[in-house]
């Protein structure tokens, strides 16, 4: 393969946003497009990406709006005014746009995770990505979980955000040591979610998103011990791709000699032999 290229796209609301692309040796004649969980940089997909691409795919990374490559900067971040629904609908939507005008013939795949598969609720070139696989992507509502965890996302909705993104005029994540810094009015809607039953549900009609709109390939994965990601969060979100194809997978790491994987172990190269190696049999199959 060749090195990773930076790229820079501009989009419909005017905003750039940084690419990095994996080009493959010889390709596969299919492009993958990952898209990140909330505030985690594209570069933590790296060695997957360089994984992929090695195979044939030719891959691309991305950052959200206000994150790493595409205009984090405090002073940017301040002035920052986009929401989840943007990071799909313009965001997740212009990279998957791209990568079907730069190969047209190739078939698309969009590996989510995390909040990368809720915003597929807004992306309206769904229909141009030939096969999806979830990975952790949930519902945030605070009730998914038990005990600790469900006094931990109780206090992140009802009290971190609250109190601290008026303070700086965007969510010091980074302050925290949790993820990178987030646009207030993206995470204030995030807050708005999780502290309802339905999720995004609760501010949009299901009959305006795009989930009903994919009718393709869908594997959701999930694991045990996810802090952030429990399997009934996983099951909410899988069900409202209510037209297409879906493998349900929640996967035991000691039903198939592996260490714990959590939210976000999947993406680490340690998995390259067992995760890796299945994820892209998937594909080929589907």
């Amino acid at each position: 393969m060749s090195k990773p290229l930076d790229i820079l796209i501009n989009t419909p609301l005017g905003h750039d946003l940084g690419l990095t692309l994996f080009k493959p040796k010889t390709s596969n004649n299919k492009s993958l497009v990952i898209s990140s969980a909330t505030g985690v940089l594209q570069h933590y997909y790296y060695k997957f990406a360089i994984y992929l691409s090695k195979l044939g795919y030719t891959v691309y990374t991305f950052d959200y709006y206000g994150i790493g490559k595409s205009n984090s900067n405090i002073d940017a971040l301040k002035k920052n005014i986009i929401n989840l629904k943007c990071w799909g609908e313009n965001d997740q939507a212009s990279v998957i746009d791209y990568a079907k005008a730069q190969n047209q013939k190739h078939e698309i795949i969009a590996i989510t995770h995390s909040i990368g598969g809720q915003i597929l609720a807004f992306n309206k070139s769904i229909s141009k990505i030939d096969a999806i696989i979830t990975v952790a992507s949930q519902s945030g509502y605070w009730k998914h979980w038990k005990g600790y965890e469900r006094i931990r996302m109780f206090a992140f909705w009802h009290l971190m955000i609250p109190l601290l993104t008026p303070v700086f005029g965007y969510f010091p994540a980074k302050k925290m040591k949790l993820f990178e810094n987030l646009p207030k009015q993206m995470v204030y809607q995030w807050m708005r979610w999780g502290k309802h039953k339905d999720y995004m549900l609760s501010e949009f009609d299901f009959k305006n998103l795009e989930f009903k709109n994919y009718n393709k390939r869908l594997l959701v994965l999930s694991f045990p011990r996810d802090e952030y990601a429990s399997k009934s969060s996983v099951d909410w979100l899988a069900k409202l791709f209510n037209n297409s194809n879906i493998d349900r997978r929640h996967i035991i790491p000691e039903d198939i000699g592996i260490e714990n994987v959590g939210h976000f172990g999947f993406f680490r190269s340690k998995f390259e032999d067992s995760l890796w190696k299945m994820t892209h049999e998937w594909i080929i199959a589907n």
